[in-house]
């Protein structure tokens, strides 16, 4: 092996950094085997002498050879070969050979007819008109491409225009030469020709169209372009999402059909992709209104989607609304010339140093028109030296020039359109088809021009040129980002490997990517505990309080005045008040203290709680106001019903009012229980950082038919409530001794009627309120609880407890005992009556009145009983002369006595009836 050779001639005959990519050789291969000249011409081996290329076999990876031919002749096919690392040379499939060179005057020209755009949405000729002419310059120059025919062009001013468009459409088709190939540049320009062409057998190549509705075969069958289709950008925006983890973007859009389409695409993509399209905004000329609507929607990624001259109004209008900073991302397109916000424009307010500011960090995606390799393409330049010339060519700088980034897409189109007419034509003319001979009617030659184009793939100075089933080219994607006004690259992609290439070059204004949105942070409103435990306390004592009541009630049961009070109803009563008072633990538990599975059982527990609660410890005070209204409103002719008070009457009712509730609360439980709901409520921007907001939360128990159950539930309820305080107020003037506490009752049905009458509708309102809620509930609770044991079973304390009557207090007792046949202590006789010291007048005026009444009844009563008495005596009168002799009649005008009577023994007149006062 003589690659040893070879090292020490290396920097001889390897090729200077950046002319020939890689210079190690490849550790699985020698390199390429010396391919031997062709008879006709010979080869140029660079920093070689002929003995040393004789005394090797094989020259290293990436080394370049050059064809070159003897006398007048020309090189036909590829003229530089370079050393691949699989051991093979470039382009083996093409041969090289030398031919004649013909003379211009005899190379017959075929016409191109171009639209290309100075001016308007995108002035893409400016700087791709230079680069097609530079093309066909080199194309001609060449004696290996279409030796026998010379490329000419007919262009016009299309301005971007599809009106303008048209009428130099006609022009180019109705005015002699024929053109074999049209060559628009705007999307909406291509659309139109690429339209039409069919009709006219002509084949449409553009070099600046990026619509994917340009795809569609059916509706462009002839269409070509050296530009990719604009949805080649969002497989690379999706990556992007992807990358920095967006999930939330907005979208504004010019309203033209490349945009729209592009649109679709990308919904489409990102859809795949789990990210969502938050807002879709679209413009036709005034962008105002639309960038309103995204600052109103909170949009933060943001992609724009319109030519250059409404970008400058875009975010003209950004900068008024403040649309940018370290919170907003902005993607747009990157065929823009590079300070096109700074150009300009009568059409906007804004100052170079706001526009500036408003579209710093923005990012663009871009199709790579340029070979970022710097290899030769089949023009023998590399991209390098293609930018070099064309810079020279143009009239103002390259930043200055509209379509300069597209240049070498319009520079590849001809070469495209070279190599497939050569490829027509036979490579010379000698076999294949004569482009001389077609016209608008030859569908044979389009025919074969369309699979020559194809089936093009060729290195241009813009990549690797291939065209897909629809007729696009396909390529990488750049990525830019603006930093301190000018673009850096930051990575590419290739969307057919799905390989992001990241140089990690990226600045953000924050340090860091934004958020897609606000980050709503959730927060729960849970119940103060200093408020819980306050309450808690004062509920525990009440169930405290509400036992010592019962235990005294069951201790004393066997005392006459305790009997008289129905002890049994008042132990439910009290009972009652402890569930009301135990009902508000669970009122204040919330998930500060629970889990949510635990949630639904505080819930029923609030419910049982509250409803049975409630229904003894009410339902006994409003069984006896009942019942006292019942007994004692009777007429006169049921009056037997007074004297017969039925207990278990009074349980049964007790037990009605318990048992509607529940069964009422085990439907509500079975049917539709009660759940954990959540109240959200506005967010809340906190003073430390405007790029969070707290979104506050509250916990409810609720039910699918809340409303209807409420309403059920709270109706009833509030029939009992009313309808106790009209018992109570009809019943508080009434006195009987077998409900002797009737009128501490009704003071305490006031109390819990005029609470839950108060509390109910205001902590309904109060919901949203969760401490002012629970505060009005639970206190409302305790209150009613507190005031109700107080007022039934303190006074009753008392009394119990008194030290016996003294002497002075017992002739009163005696004349209870007399008249009414029944012993009652002092106590229970004021309890009664109602009267005290510091009752008013009025009060014992109406009690003198009913004592009035009652000793009226007692008199009638003793009238009805002489009355008899004196029908029994003369019955016996008349009996007495048939066995004695009569007896004088007494002189006082009485009734006769007998002969053993005594004197006025038997004498009963109404008015010397002795009658005790009460």
């Amino acid at each position: 092996m003589l690659l040893p050779l070879l090292l020490p001639l290396a920097p001889l005959f390897l090729r200077p950094p950046g002319a020939g990519g890689a210079q190690t050789p490849n550790a699985t291969s020698e390199g390429c085997q010396i391919i031997h000249p062709p008879w006709e011409g010979g080869i140029r081996y660079r920093g070689l002498t002929r003995d040393q290329v004789k005394a090797i076999n094989f020259l290293p990876v990436d080394y370049e050879i050059e064809y070159v031919c003897r006398g007048e002749r020309e090189v036909v096919g590829p003229k530089v070969r370079k050393c691949l690392a699989n051991g093979s040379w470039t382009d083996m499939d093409t041969p090289s050979r030398c031919v004649n060179r013909t003379p211009h005057s005899e190379r017959r020209a075929v016409y191109i007819g171009a639209l290309f755009p100075m001016s308007g949405g995108w002035p893409g000729g400016q700087a791709c008109q230079p680069a097609v002419e530079m093309a066909l310059e080199d194309v001609n120059s060449r004696r290996d491409i279409l030796p026998d025919y010379e490329l000419k062009l007919i262009h016009h001013d299309s301005k971007c225009d599809p009106g303008q468009a048209t009428k130099y459409l006609y022009e180019l088709l109705y005015n002699d030469p024929i053109k074999i190939i049209l060559m628009p540049g705007c999307s909406s320009v291509s659309t139109l020709v690429a339209e039409a062409a069919r009709m006219w057998n002509l084949i449409v190549l553009s070099y600046g169209s990026s619509s994917p509705a340009l795809s569609n075969r059916q509706r462009f069958p002839t269409f070509f372009r050296t530009h990719p289709s604009a949805t080649l950008h969002n497989p690379t925006r999706v990556k992007l999402f992807e990358k920095w983890g967006w999930r939330k973007i907005a979208t504004i859009q010019q309203t033209t059909e490349v945009f729209t389409s592009t649109l679709d695409d990308l919904e489409e993509r990102v859809k795949e992709a789990g990210i969502e399209i938050t807002f879709r905004q679209s413009f036709f000329s005034d962008p105002a209104v639309p960038v309103k609507n995204l600052k109103r929607q909170d949009a933060r990624i943001i992609v724009g989607l319109f030519y250059e001259t409404e970008a400058r109004k875009v975010f003209c209008e950004v900068y008024k609304e403040r649309l940018f900073g370290k919170k907003y991302v902005w993607f747009l397109i990157g065929w823009y010339a590079d300070n096109w916000f700074k150009t300009y424009d009568p059409s906007i307010n804004c100052t170079v140093d706001e526009m500036t500011e408003a579209v710093e960090g923005h990012i663009t995606t871009e199709i790579v028109m340029l070979n970022p390799a710097n290899t030769r393409s089949i023009s023998n330049m590399t991209s390098q030296e293609f930018v070099e010339k064309l810079t020279k060519r143009l009239k103002r700088h390259p930043e200055e020039t509209g379509g300069f980034q597209e240049a070498p897409l319009a520079y590849d189109a001809i070469w495209a359109l070279a190599l497939a007419l050569n490829k027509t034509s036979g490579g010379g003319g000698r076999s294949g088809v004569r482009l001389e001979d077609f016209n608008y009617n030859n569908q044979t030659i389009t025919d074969q021009i369309y699979r020559a184009m194809n089936s093009s793939s060729f290195e241009g100075v813009s990549g690797h040129v291939v065209f897909d089933a629809s007729g696009a080219r396909m390529a990488w994607t750049l990525i830019e980002q603006l930093q301190g006004g000018s673009y850096k690259k930051i990575g590419y992609y290739d969307s057919t490997k799905d390989d992001l290439s990241w140089s990690k070059t990226d600045k953000w204004i924050g340090g860091a990517p934004p958020a897609d949105q606000t980050l709503v942070i959730k927060t729960f409103r849970f119940m103060s505990q200093k408020l819980f435990i306050s309450v808690s306390v004062l509920s525990s004592l009440g169930i405290v309080l509400a036992v010592v009541c019962l235990s005294f009630n069951i201790y004393n049961s066997h005392v006459r005045y305790i009997q008289n009070s129905q002890p049994n109803l008042n132990n439910l009563t009290a009972v009652g008040c402890s569930l009301a008072l135990a009902a508000v633990f669970p009122l204040g538990l919330d998930g500060y203290h629970i889990g949510r599975s635990q949630f639904p059982f505080v819930c029923q527990a609030r419910l049982w709680l509250l409803g049975l609660g409630f229904s003894l410890g009410y339902g006994s005070m409003f069984t006896k106001i009942w019942w006292v209204h019942t007994v004692f409103t009777k007429k006169e002719e049921k009056k037997e019903w007074r004297k017969t008070l039925e207990p278990w009457k009074l349980y049964a009712t007790v037990g009605l009012l318990v048992g509607m509730d529940v069964v009422t609360l085990a439907i509500w439980q079975i049917v539709d229980p009660l759940h954990r709901t959540i109240e959200t409520f506005a967010k809340e921007e906190p003073k430390e950082d405007i790029d969070v907001s707290i979104l506050p939360q509250l916990e409810h128990c609720s039910s699918r038919k809340m409303n209807t159950w409420l309403g059920i539930f709270y109706g009833y309820k509030g029939l009992l409530l009313l309808l106790g305080i009209f018992l109570a107020y009809e019943t508080k003037s009434v006195s009987t001794e077998k409900i002797n506490d009737h009128r501490a009752v009704g003071m305490a049905i006031y109390n819990v009627a005029v609470l839950c009458l108060i509390t109910a509708p205001v902590t309904m309102i109060l919901s949203s309120q969760q401490d002012a809620a629970f505060a009005f509930a639970s206190l409302a609770i305790v209150f009613s609880s507190y005031i109700t044991l107080v007022v039934l079973f303190v006074p009753k304390s008392l009394t119990v407890g008194a030290p016996p009557p003294h002497a002075a207090n017992l002739r009163p007792q005696m004349r209870r005992l007399i008249t009414r046949g029944e012993w009652q202590s002092e106590a229970q006789d004021t309890m009664k009556t109602g009267s005290s010291t510091n009752n008013n007048e009025e009060e014992k005026s109406r009690l003198l009145e009913k004592e009035n009444r009652e000793l009226e009844k007692i008199i009638a009563e003793k009238e009805e009983r002489v009355s008899e008495l004196r029908h029994q005596l003369r019955s016996r009168q008349q009996l007495r002369p048939r066995r004695h002799p009569p007896t004088p009649p007494d002189p006082s005008g009485g009734l006769p006595r007998g002969p053993h009577e005594p004197p006025d023994r038997l004498s009963c007149d109404g008015s010397r009836v002795h009658l005790l006062y009460k």
